[in-house]
């Protein structure tokens, strides 16, 4: 029972991401008005919104205009189904559970939306930063309050200088925008939620992946080095890695 409540719930919290993913970046209201067709504008019908069901009975098309859906929609849905079902298998303690999926949540539509649009919404990087505090207050997560709230602090700010130092420098020397302030804003949470240890690791990883990734299009000449490429998804892949693995690979 439990593991069908838990997933329709993520599933729940995935047509609530999808929303944030298509409306935040256009500046749209999130919290209010109907879900609607991007081809038609047609609005959907509640039967229609099911997560996870509606879009496989629908073909992956629209009701009403017939066009192509998406299916990152059904994506969405299923991996926040699929971390909320290992982080409540994961953790005994319900706030402790609560906490991380909706850190979880939050990461997934900044993922989703930095791939796309290159940009991280401010509002989820406060979020994030806001949560990275409020983990020196729950007492599973901590030792010593005092020193975790300094070493939280500590991370936060050196997080935040290291890109804020990347990108002056690169601008300096390259004339190029390495990286976004949004990405500095996200590192601040990395440090909060971890350590200022976590930020060398989630960065050197992030530069990593970015780099493997970016391997195929240049052996293709779509890409040079100076292509813009979203930083903020890898950052998010190697925090999770730092937070699963770090203690044994760093």
């Amino acid at each position: 029972m439990d593991l069908i409540f838990v997933i329709i719930l993520g599933g729940l919290w995935g047509s609530f991401a999808n929303v944030c993913i298509y409306r935040l970046p256009k500046e749209k209201e999130i919290l209010l008005g109907r879900s609607y067709c991007p081809n038609c504008k047609k609005k959907i019908f509640w039967y229609d919104n099911i997560p996870l069901i509606s879009i496989i009975i629908l073909g992956a098309r629209c009701r009403s205009c017939s066009k192509p859906i998406s299916y990152n929609y059904f994506f969405v849905e299923l991996l926040l189904g699929c971390l909320f079902l290992i982080i409540f298998y994961s953790f005994n303690n319900i706030v402790e559970v609560i906490f991380l999926q909706s850190i979880s949540l939050i990461l997934v539509i900044i993922f989703f939306i930095d791939f796309k649009h290159f940009i991280i919404p401010d509002e989820l990087n406060y979020l994030l930063i806001f949560l990275g505090l409020v983990k020196n207050f729950l007492s599973n997560f901590q030792s010593s309050f005092l020193f975790d709230i300094y070493q939280s602090l500590l991370g936060g700010f050196i997080g935040f200088i290291i890109i804020w130092a990347i990108i002056k420098l690169y601008l300096k020397f390259k004339n190029v925008e390495a990286m976004g302030f949004g990405d500095a804003k996200y590192m601040i949470f990395v440090g909060l939620m971890f350590g200022w240890q976590a930020n060398l690791f989630v960065l050197f990883y992030a530069a990593i992946l970015r780099l493997i990734f970016s391997i195929p299009a240049l052996i293709k000449n779509k890409k040079n080095m100076k292509s813009q490429i979203p930083f903020g998804p890898f950052l998010i892949i190697s925090t999770l890695i730092y937070y699963f693995t770090g203690n044994f690979l760093f």
